[in-house]
């Protein structure tokens, strides 16, 4: 039986939406049997535990360095502390680089991999390389174009694009140029670019049609801004403190809203009426209430797509996933407001493509909605460009190159 390793990087929620995408196809396109193994740490784990729940022998915690959580993202001061001292039960980093690389070693020891798939995780591609087994790497960054406030960065970024470009395949969700959202997040070296595919975004999902939901039918014929909260703890909170300063101020008394909080806790389903009342979904329904906000914990798959498809605009904070399904699934113009770099990059392509706006305070996001209301039309133009040569597929396009190296093993 063949064996696949799986190495999916915890900060975020990309880099798992992805893998679970592949893993998916993966079946359709390699003919022998096959068994995968997952590791990774924190909130991916324990996803990883509750979607295999008769698999746990297959799923690994691996415990990958990532940053420490600030208010807004990573704390710059914390991470660079944690480098050699311990942080909030975070041992020093050097330690913890070492610790789970040993860790991962001893993994493909007793795994003996046929081939490793790394989402995000660059330390597997250092051992792939070293055991001489075949690494594919799922990425939408090689080194980010950084800003003059980050500029010290730049060597961290030159040592994890060494690392990067130890993987046998470099994978890139996204589309080929020049429709590639994440272009200012690649810069690809002349060394490593013969190692490149662009398979495309990880965005075509089948959804099981189910009976529409009380949320589905409270929006009907409503036009509103969709506006989502995602990432991790630090990201999706800092998120949700910038869309609360907007929704303060007087623009936004009759500015329609829907906000998904990307967590699992039905106690956030909530409808604010004009009437000031609160109410929860059904009752809204029941009552037909003019409402003006709709705060939901967690969208299923069915509804994201029902919110979307009715949506006027999306406010995002520029995670390349998100961005991918928008505007090139939806074809919806998004207003960006940033927490990383990465984000303004994405943001700042979108913009210069005409298919949304890039806006850092509460005041450029106010602006934003009015012109994108005011000149819907041209947005509208430039998005169905962008989203007919969009590439969706790129699940099965990264399970067929999978399939093409483990037949060459052979």
């Amino acid at each position: 039986m063949l064996k696949i390793g799986e190495f999916i990087y915890p900060w975020g929620s990309g880099h798992y939406s992805r893998m679970m995408r592949l893993n998916a196809v993966l079946g359709d396109h390699i003919k022998e049997k096959f068994e995968v193994h997952f590791s990774s740490k924190d909130h991916v784990y324990h996803k990883l535990l509750e979607k295999f729940p008769n698999h746990k022998d297959q799923i690994h915690e691996i415990l990958m360095p990532t940053p420490i959580d600030g208010k807004f993202g990573p704390s710059i001061t914390l991470s660079l502390l944690n480098f050699l001292l311990p942080v909030e039960k975070n041992p020093p980093l050097v330690k913890q680089v070492t610790s789970y690389l040993r860790q991962e070693g001893k993994l493909y020891d007793e795994q003996k991999f046929d081939l490793v798939i790394n989402d995000g995780d660059m330390g597997s591609n250092i051992i792939a390389k070293n055991r001489n087994v075949p690494s594919l790497f799922i990425t939408n960054q090689f080194r980010p174009k950084l800003y003059k406030s980050r500029s010290y960065f730049y060597p961290a970024l030159v040592y994890v694009s060494k690392q990067i470009a130890k993987a046998s395949r470099i994978l890139v969700a996204d589309s080929p140029p020049p429709y590639t959202m994440c272009e200012y997040n690649l810069n690809f070296t002349d060394d490593v670019k013969e190692k490149v595919t662009y398979v495309g975004h990880f965005t075509s999902v089948n959804i099981e049609k189910k009976p529409t939901s009380d949320l589905e039918k409270l929006i009907e014929n409503s036009e509103f801004g969709y506006w989502m909260r995602t990432g991790n703890k630090s990201t999706n909170d800092g998120t949700g403190q910038r869309y609360e300063d907007v929704f303060c101020q007087n623009e936004m008394k009759n500015e329609k809203r829907i906000i998904s909080h990307a967590k699992n806790d039905l106690r956030i389903n909530s409808v604010l009426g004009r009437d000031g009342g609160k109410y929860s979904i059904s009752d809204a329904l029941e009552k037909k209430i003019d409402w003006i906000q709709i705060d939901i914990g967690f969208l299923s798959e069915q509804e994201k797509e029902t919110v979307l498809n009715f949506c006027k605009y999306a406010v995002v904070n520029g995670s390349h996933t998100v961005m991918g399904e928008i505007l090139g699934g939806k074809a919806k113009p998004i207003i960006g407001i940033p927490i990383y770099d990465e984000h303004t990059n994405n943001i700042r392509w979108a913009e210069e493509k005409n298919l949304g706006i890039l806006a850092v305070n509460t005041k450029q996001v106010i602006e934003s909605i009015s012109r994108i209301k005011d000149n819907y039309t041209k947005f509208e133009e430039n998005l169905a460009d962008f989203s007919k040569n969009f590439v969706p597929n790129g699940a099965e396009n990264a399970a067929k190159i999978a399939a093409s190296i483990l037949e060459e093993k052979k």
